[in-house]
């Protein structure tokens, strides 16, 4: 007996289908699709929001030093000249070395990230830069549930759709 549900498509197709549907439940909390495909969304979120829950504080905080460009005021790089061994001057820019507080994983909270990452897909917001949604589900979802065990999602029907009767549900995050 198949394991899940074909939805009328190629495997490589479904799992897209399934995955882009499951990264815009995370991202937005809610998506309105046909009932089928919501009851395999579904069980998706629920299980990588279960391994975001039990990995969330599964870090420690370790200081790193960076060297980076020293600015000015206006926020520029500051620039010194120097003269290079043919006697050729040019302008070098002054660095200084900084130590930042930044948060390591531990082995098994880098696998969950993985395994998340495989479940869902790479976003971008308006301006071009990358969401990173395994951090919005460990550090926002992840604390909005931690005294559930399970049922972190529901559907609600809405109706039939209009060319071929399909049952319509919003799929969203309680």
């Amino acid at each position: 007996m198949a394991k899940n549900r074909k939805l009328g498509k190629p495997t490589d197709q479904r799992l897209a289908m399934l995955r882009t549907l499951t990264t815009d439940l995370i991202l937005h909390g809610r998506v309105k699709t046909t009932e089928t495909r919501a009851k395999e969304v579904k069980a998706i979120a629920d299980s990588i929001i279960s391994l975001a829950i039990k990995e969330k504080d599964n870090f420690e905080m370790i200081d790193t030093k960076i060297i980076v460009a020293k600015l000015d005021e206006k926020g520029n790089k500051e620039t010194v000249k120097a003269t290079s061994k043919n006697g050729k001057e040019y302008l070098k820019v002054v660095k200084e070395e900084k130590t930042v507080s930044r948060q390591k994983d531990m082995p098994s909270r880098l696998n969950a990230r993985k395994k998340i990452m495989k479940k869902v897909n790479k976003v971008k917001d308006e301006k071009g830069k990358n969401i990173d949604l395994p951090n919005k589900l460990f550090n926002e979802i992840a604390s909005k549930y931690t005294n559930n065990v399970g049922g972190y999602t529901r559907i609600i029907k809405v109706g039939l759709r209009k060319g071929d009767n399909a049952p319509i549900v919003i799929l969203e995050l309680i």
